[in-house]
Order: structure tokens, then sequence, then C-alpha cells
């Protein structure tokens, strides 16, 4: 059956081109600006750069896709033979990528359907799979948004940082949170939670934090009825990220599939080095 219904995301999905292609998912890259130069996200900064860049406390800011990339990429999607479009977006708490998106569908040639999931990282890229799997099943834009919605309301995003100041400084925690958790040497656990970054609890030693984070896990995925597709993300933490992910893999048996990746500076910019992060949802 031809498949009408195209699925379009933003690059915080961190979906590798490989799947992205496989999927048939279009990617439209939001911009990082380090020392005033802008690279699109996963073109011409690794993600050790934006580290050290971070850590020398170089600036970096961060943006949205403007209106007009998105009527271009609707519209070759379009072209490509789609007669309905869904877009799905990183939570508008952290990006105007949903406003723009919104404005550039009132130039589309064909229906176009925008999301905001009020998720980012591998929380968006699962309800994307979702949206191409029911898109691939013949589903209509209404099936689609249904899948995508459902995958992300019953996804868990939880995350560790070494420091809070990161998040402070883009905005996306209070000044107030940020200056006491530096007060009290904690090591801070977050959700992602309606849409916006929530604290969860509070840990004194980074080695406690992580291995609660790991339990945290674990509860997410027991509490789910059936098999569970777990990522775990960070940013120049490899070594932490792989014997996490070892562990949950030992402590998991419903695990039908676990990402591991490093997360694109979009990202990065805000969470800052030694960010390590778990996405629990229904496989």
């Amino acid at each position: 059956m031809p498949r009408h219904v195209a699925i379009v995301t933003d690059s915080t999905a961190y979906l590798s081109p490989a799947v992205l292609a496989k999927r048939r998912i279009t990617s439209v890259p939001l911009t990082v600006v380090v020392d005033g130069r802008a690279y699109e996200e996963g073109v011409g900064i690794s993600a050790a750069a934006l580290a050290e860049a971070l850590r020398r406390h170089r600036p970096v800011t961060t943006s949205r896709p403007g209106p007009e990339t998105f009527a271009d990429i609707y519209r070759r999607v379009a072209e490509a033979g789609a007669d309905a479009i869904v877009s799905l977006h990183l939570s508008a708490e952290f990006s105007g990528t949903c406003d723009a998106a919104v404005l550039g569908a009132r130039e589309a040639p064909v229906p176009v359907r925008v999301v905001d999931t009020g998720m980012v990282a591998m929380a968006l890229g699962f309800s994307a799979l979702a949206a191409a799997e029911a898109a691939e099943a013949g589903g209509g834009p209404d099936d689609v948004v249904a899948a995508a919605t459902e995958r992300a309301a019953r996804t868990s995003a939880l995350f560790y940082v070494d420091t809070l100041d990161y998040l402070r400084r883009g905005g996306r925690i209070g000044t107030a949170q940020a200056l006491l958790g530096s007060a009290l040497a904690v090591k801070p656990l977050l959700e992602l939670a309606d849409g916006r970054i929530q604290p969860l609890e509070k840990v004194r030693t980074a080695s406690r934090a992580i291995a609660r984070l790991e339990e945290l896990t674990v509860e997410r995925a027991a509490a789910i009825d059936g098999p569970v597709e777990v990522a775990v993300h960070h940013l120049a933490a490899a070594e932490r990220a792989d014997q996490l992910a070892a562990h949950l893999r030992a402590r998991l048996p419903r695990l039908v599939e676990l990402h591991v990746s490093e997360v694109g500076a979009v990202i990065g910019a805000h969470t800052g080095p030694g960010l390590l992060g778990t996405i629990v949802c229904p496989g």
C-alpha cells in the first residue's frame, strides 16, 4: 500500500541517518552557535568539540529552524508524493521549533499536523518511530498522531547532570534552584515531565546519583506491561554510559533493544559535559 502520510521531526530526536532513511523520516536541523559561528546540528561541530567549548566557558547558544526552512521541507516532502504530513518536535518549553513549524505549515501544499511531543532526545525519537510505524501500516494523519502521542505519554526521560549551571544559563531551570544545588554540593537527578525539566531527587555524590538513575530506570521499565526499549544518552561520558547500559541489559528481562548515543550540540549546550540520561518506553 502506498504511504501517504510523511513523518517530519527535528535533529534533537537523535535518530541516526540510517534509521531516518530506513523509516523514511525527514529531520530538520536545529542550530548551535559557538563563538558567534553557527553550525547545523550534526554538521561541522562534534560532541567532543562542543564539550570542550563548554568547559572553556566559550559562548554557546542554540536557535530554532526558521519558518521558511519548514515551508521548504514540507514542499519537498509533498513533491516526493506525500498527501499529508505529521511533524513531530521537541517540547515547546525548550525551543520555538514548534512555533516555526506551525508558521511553515501555512505555506505547505498538503495538510500538516504539527505536534509538540513534550519530549526531546530519544524520547522524541521513539515517538517519531511510532508515527512512522503507523504510517507504514497505512494509517491516516489521525492514526499517526495518536500513535506518536501515545508513545510519548508512556515514555520516561530521566537524567543526571554534573552541575545545574548550564541549565540555568540557558533558562531551562530556575536560578534559585541552581544556586541551591551548588551551595549544597548535591548531584541532581531530573525528569522531563509535562514538557518541562523537573527536579526528581538530589544525591550527594556522582556515583550515588548514577546508581540511583539506574534504579529509577529499572523501576520505570518494570512498570511497563510488556517489552521495553531503552536509550542511554551522554555527553563526554562514554565510559559512564557504557557501564550503565551493561547494567541495564543484565537487569531488564523484557528489554528488546537498548540504544547508546552521545547527545548532539543542541541538548549538550544546555546540559553540559557529564550528562547521563535514560529514556524508557514500551517496546
